[in-house]
């Protein structure tokens, strides 16, 4: 609003002598007051009739009047006060003590509009003041005159107004428009189980003044409160996970989870491992709490029992024993659907397992014999990891990993086992194959010369290798390579 809005205000100075025109009012006014006062005491009259001859020879009339309109002004002096009647473009709206007290409930108003509409605000239309007597103790404070003068702020309205964390997103004239609104936000996370249902974030609906361009739509109101914001969470990186696959699974590109996770190797995640992950989360979270009945297995005990014609570290079954059940009542907390907690208030045994026997070895165990698990067959640089790749101005699948390390670099046995190739094999090069006897087989392609033979037994960490270049190769490395029952499989499976 570039125009002036507001006309200059007719403004009473209580510092200066009231004016003739109020004192006449003044006057006017204890006259009225005085003349209803005797005629609503007529025993104050009896009592100045029995007042002696003699004081009464004095001018009586002059006596009366003054007497009168003393007692009189002593009671109105007691009883009223001197107040204004305030009108706005003609209109009266109220009785205040004086006009300053009008003009700083203006001032008030026009601060607050000047708030919310972001801009300087100023009231428009004329102030006019009227002298009046009011009961002592009837005059209401200006403030009680602010609604009004809010009600004339065109750009400013009194609404519910929905805020979360401190943020307005949106406002209605009906506080049920809100309130169903976010009954309805929660009632998505609910279920048949639910037992309570909550807001994680500070949601608050405030009667109050606000500009009247606020959003005022439910159905957009909604969409605000479920865009999602980025968060943060952590994974545990569990047996057969990639860097690669992690982030495809989470919705992340290669470089926003390394981000997330400086001084990470991504070509060498351990199992354990806590990786930060994205996670979205909507602008209003709901809490829910899902009381449950569920049934679980219990697992047998398990007896162990020496056999001496078993190596060290063989388990075999003897009796598998079978697994019990148990009723679990539990309280569980999820956040916007996911599980974050889960308390178990009771349990209840429906069958009993029974035992599990195993045969453990005893017999000192080759140290040719596999352990199951995987080393690294040498320490480098990753060049090329499992899976599709562009190489060779063509896109092909690669069947292992490329670990690239200096030429002459000892390559070693990933876990014991028994040589069954060991020479030139097309573009591996001069190629090793060890068979572990448990359905895996590894693979040490393009080195440079080979240390063992067919039929060899290998121990986990024996120099099996030089690293090279022979084969279809661009640089010394070792390309490592696993299968499992015959199929080609991600050596990553197996660290």
């Amino acid at each position: 609003m570039d125009e002036r809005l507001y006309q200059p205000r007719v403004i009473q100075n209580q510092d200066k002598p009231m004016p003739r025109a109020d004192l006449r009012a003044w006057g006017d006014l204890l006259a009225s007051r005085a003349e209803r006062f005797m005629q609503t005491h007529p025993g104050l009259m009896r009592r100045l009739d029995a007042i002696p001859s003699w004081f009464r020879s004095f001018n009586p009339t002059v006596f009366l009047a003054i007497a009168t309109v003393a007692g009189i002004a002593a009671v109105v002096n007691t009883v009223y006060v001197p107040s204004y009647q305030v009108s706005l473009d003609g209109v009266p709206i109220g009785v205040v003590h004086s006009p300053a007290d009008f003009e700083a409930a203006v001032a008030r108003v026009e601060a607050r509009a000047s708030d919310i509409l972001g801009y300087s605000y100023k009231m428009d239309g004329e102030v006019t003041y009227s002298f009046a007597l009011s009961q002592r103790g009837a005059v209401p404070s200006a403030s009680t005159l602010e609604p009004y003068l809010f009600d004339r702020v065109g750009e400013v309205m009194k609404s519910y107004v929905l805020s979360v964390d401190g943020q307005i997103i949106g406002a209605a004239t009906d506080k049920a428009t809100i309130t169903d609104l976010l009954h309805s936000f929660q009632a998505a996370y609910e279920t048949e189980d639910t037992v309570s249902a909550s807001f994680v974030d500070d949601v608050t609906i405030t009667w109050e003044y606000i500009s009247s361009d606020v959003e005022q739509d439910v159905d957009a109101m909604r969409a605000v409160l479920s865009t999602n914001t980025n968060g943060q969470t952590t994974y545990e990186v569990q047996k057969g996970d990639t860097f690669m696959a992690l982030a495809f699974a989470n919705d992340m590109t290669m470089s926003e989870l390394e981000d997330l996770n400086p001084g990470i190797d991504i070509d060498m995640l351990m199992i354990g491992q806590v990786l930060n992950i994205k996670e979205e989360i909507p602008m209003l979270s709901v809490r829910t709490v899902d009381s449950v009945t569920y049934t679980e297995p219990i697992a047998p005990s398990v007896r162990e029992v020496e056999d001496s014609s078993m190596y060290k570290g063989e388990r075999r079954v003897i009796d598998a024993g079978a697994e019990g059940s148990q009723s679990v009542c539990a309280n569980i907390t999820y956040i916007n659907g996911k599980e974050k907690e889960r308390t178990i208030t009771s349990t209840t045994v429906l069958t009993q397992p029974t035992e599990k026997v195993v045969a453990v070895g005893t017999k000192e165990r080759p140290t040719w014999l596999p352990k199951g698990y995987f080393i690294w067959p040498v320490h480098g640089h990753i060049t090329s990891n499992y899976g599709y790749r562009s190489i060779f101005n063509s896109y092909s699948f690669h069947r292992g990993i490329d670990i690239a390390v200096p030429y002459g670099t000892s390559i070693s046995a990933a876990d014991g086992g028994t040589v069954t190739f060991a020479g030139w094999q097309g573009t591996y090069g001069k190629l090793v194959i060890i068979n572990h006897g448990d359905g895996r087989e590894s693979y040490y392609a393009h080195n440079s010369s080979l240390l063992v033979s067919v039929g060899d037994k290998v121990y986990q960490g024996q120099t099996i290798a030089r690293a090279g270049s022979t084969g279809r190769s661009t640089g010394s490395h070792c390309h490592f390579e696993v299968h499992f029952n015959g199929s080609v499989v991600s050596p990553y499976n197996y660290f």
